[in-house]
């Protein structure tokens, strides 16, 4: 796949500021909307302001590289595919409706880019380590590790079951493997997650219900 190198005008490089509540067009849609929200930010995109998109590509840009990270298991592929995912939503600026919220469409378009890079690359991966309980850029925090120093035997342990739930959470079926992966890294719930998959809550719910119940069978050694 070839590099994509966006300038720093559609990439928001430079501080986020706040844009202004100015729209050249949808106006219908904006008059209904909080003008501080994205999906009004979105909408003055589409009338061509520039301010705005920097602003919520700045806003998003480190979340989508941590989620299609989660996704895609290669930091390089995970920060090509973010710059695509918001060179996609520049591109589609025109046609945005905001009938859901602007992460739903956002995470959309992340999860179907991060679905066909698989699909297109399953032949070329191999057993690559991806890092679900990385520590978090802003927190310095990971998942289910103790505030204390941990012992030797501690490390080990943890290491060794969260080595296990990486691989048991990449080897759930495809839709499952993203919902766990919005849901429990993302935190986004269950009508966002139904949302990006096209499914309704109660499915979302059913398809969390059957990933968190394989995941509890698989890892029954590890609790």
């Amino acid at each position: 796949m070839a590099t994509l190198v966006l300038d720093n005008s559609v990439l928001g490089a430079g501080a986020a500021s706040r844009p202004d509540s100015r729209a050249d067009g949808h106006t219908e849609q904006l008059v209904a909307l909080d003008p501080g929200s994205d999906a009004a930010v979105m909408l003055r995109v589409a009338a061509g302001d520039e301010e705005s998109f920097n602003y919520l590509a700045a806003k998003y840009h480190r979340a989508m590289i941590h989620f299609l990270f989660r996704m895609v298991r290669n930091q390089a592929i995970a920060e090509e595919l973010a710059q695509e995912v918001f060179l996609r939503v520049y591109r589609s600026k025109e046609s945005y409706r905001a009938e859901a919220k602007f992460t739903t469409w956002l995470y959309r378009i992340a999860t179907n880019l991060a679905v066909n890079h698989a699909r297109d690359t399953r032949h070329e991966r191999a057993a690559k380590t991806l890092y679900l309980d990385a520590p978090d850029e802003e927190t310095g925090t990971t998942p289910d590790v103790a505030d204390d120093e941990p012992s030797v035997e501690q490390r080990l342990m943890r290491d060794e079951r969260m080595s296990a739930i990486r691989t048991h959470v990449m080897a759930l079926p495809e839709r499952q493997r993203m919902a766990v992966l919005m849901h429990k890294y993302q935190g986004m719930d269950y009508r966002q997650i139904g949302e990006v998959l096209k499914l309704s809550e109660s499915a979302t719910k059913s398809l969390l219900f059957r990933a968190y119940q394989t995941l509890r069978d698989k890892l029954k050694d590890f609790v």
